[in-house]
């Protein structure tokens, strides 16, 4: 989108409306879900940046209620997979079964699609199968497609991929490959409710009365409104902020902040970045606004980078986690409005 573009009244009216949506969808889900904002808004972000969420947390915290509850206020479709250790690649992607061809009176074989095969897919508890069969959504996750034979078959669209993992129980589990965990744009971390949200959950479902959800947005809206994600614009000092963000994670690069070699001992690609970029559009536009700043790039710098980073076994034994150290980069590294204003003034 051009610079002359941006106050164009078409556009103008589209951010509008995408931030009236989003205040839309956050009252119907408010109707089923009790707090988690932050989670809400992250997974709204991913979606609308054509993204997919990993969401880690302890059971019973709605993690599958609120997916369900989305896809019913965006009108899409809505699959399910429990993953299991007997879990094959075909019960996710779908299989070739022999058919009789009534014409010909001959035996065919007919692609059956798997669950896949929907607009929104939850795969819970991923880390529960083999790699073999985390492996089966990576081409759909990526290309948005899915391969069975000879022949490609094609996802509808918009296509949303959210994983579940359950983060205290690792005993009989696979761990997500990196090249897996990086096809995931956010790694949404799913806290307790407090007191007075756990009361409020209690006093909720333990009724006869069940909330009734209207759709806000389909398909179709969906995919125009990806679109105009892409179109937001993003100054040079952002993009050069990202980069900053993202190099800092890397050990064996030069001036990394001090602290990094010792407690990473792998950082984050260049696909981070993408992420970091497209995360702050979207969030940019559900909050009315046409264009990103390094307080987006901030905002969702820890969905982003928590799951690219390799802490070290000086870290583990610490007890240093990915957040703790994407809070100190956020704390170290200046903003390049900052340090342009520190130069001019040493100058």
């Amino acid at each position: 989108m051009s610079d002359s573009s941006a106050g164009a009244p078409t556009e103008s009216q589209a951010v509008r409306e995408l931030a009236g949506a989003y205040q839309q969808m956050t009252e119907q889900i408010g109707k089923v879900i009790v707090g988690q904002k932050d989670v809400v808004e992250q997974l709204l972000m991913a979606l609308f940046s054509r993204g997919h969420c990993l969401l880690v947390g302890v059971p019973g915290l709605a993690k599958t209620l609120l997916v369900s509850t989305v896809s019913k206020i965006l009108h899409l479709s809505f699959k399910r997979i429990q993953f299991t250790p007997d879990l094959m690649p075909s019960d996710i992607t779908g299989t070739d079964i022999l058919q009789d061809d009534p014409e010909t009176g001959r035996r065919k074989f007919m692609f059956l699609p798997g669950p896949v095969f929907a607009n929104m897919l939850l795969a819970d508890e991923i880390n529960r199968t083999p790699p073999k069969t985390q492996a089966a959504l990576l081409e759909a996750m990526q290309e948005h497609h899915v391969t069975a034979g000879a022949n490609t078959y094609r996802l509808p669209e918009p296509f949303f991929v959210l994983a579940t993992q359950n983060p205290i129980e690792q005993e009989g589990t696979y761990p997500l490959p990196e090249a897996q965990l990086d096809r995931f744009m956010f790694n949404v971390i799913v806290e307790y409710p407090s007191r007075a949200e756990e009361l409020e959950i209690m006093q909720r479902t333990t009724t006869v009365q069940q909330p009734e959800l209207e759709p806000v947005l389909d398909g179709g809206q969906i995919l125009k409104l990806q679109g105009l994600v892409r179109q937001v614009l993003v100054a040079d000092h952002v993009f050069q902020y990202a980069a900053d963000l993202v190099r800092a994670t890397r050990p064996r690069d030069q001036d990394v902040p001090a602290f990094i070699p010792e407690l990473l001992s792998w950082g984050a690609g260049p696909r981070a970045g993408q992420f970091l970029i497209l995360g702050s559009k979207a969030r940019a536009l559900l909050h009315g606004r046409l264009h990103a700043t390094t307080e987006d790039i901030r905002a969702v710098a820890y969905p982003v980078l928590r799951h690219r980073l390799v802490t070290t076994f000086n870290a583990d034994a610490e007890g240093v986690t990915t957040d703790d150290i994407i809070r100190k980069l956020i704390e170290t590294i200046p903003l390049p409005q900052e340090e342009a204003a520190a130069k001019a003034k040493r100058a």
